[in-house]
């Protein structure tokens, strides 16, 4: 704790990173998206975090934690903070977040049987032909 502003406790950058584990890096990139509010700062211009912004930093790991975008975070960020807010906004932005999950999963694994497949067909010894390359220089099955 580095000092006390009124009754709250405020931190530097470097102790609110470490308390809501996120890097000091991403802290100032969420500050410079305006997902953090302007902060204390010291007479010589040092940033001073409460305890608000510290479990706002939490809020976002977490989310970021869970692949939500950016522009999710934004949107939750705003939901979680409006306290007259529908659960059901909430919801949706979830659910399509794991509609979005679910597409990249299949993909994923699309590519992954894929390259099972062209793996299998390589004979992966001394002779300069093979599948994999074969399939990369004709972009793919037609």
């Amino acid at each position: 704790m580095t000092g006390i502003l009124g009754n709250e406790s405020r931190w530097t950058i470097k102790e609110a990173a470490e308390r809501s584990g996120v890097s000091a890096k991403m802290l100032r990139h969420y500050e410079q998206l305006g997902l953090l509010p302007p902060v204390a700062r010291t007479e010589a211009g040092y940033r001073l975090y409460g305890e608000r912004e510290v479990h706002l930093l939490r809020f976002i790991r977490r989310a970021r934690d869970l692949g939500f975008s950016m522009a999710e975070i934004t949107e939750l960020l705003a939901l979680w903070q409006n306290r007259r807010r529908a659960s059901a906004q909430v919801k949706r932005i979830a659910q399509t977040h794991i509609a979005d999950l679910d597409r990249r999963m299949a993909e994923m694994q699309a590519m992954r049987r894929t390259l099972a497949e062209l793996a299998d067909c390589c004979h992966g010894d001394d002779r300069p032909d093979c599948p994999i390359l074969d399939d990369l220089a004709q972009g793919g099955p037609r």
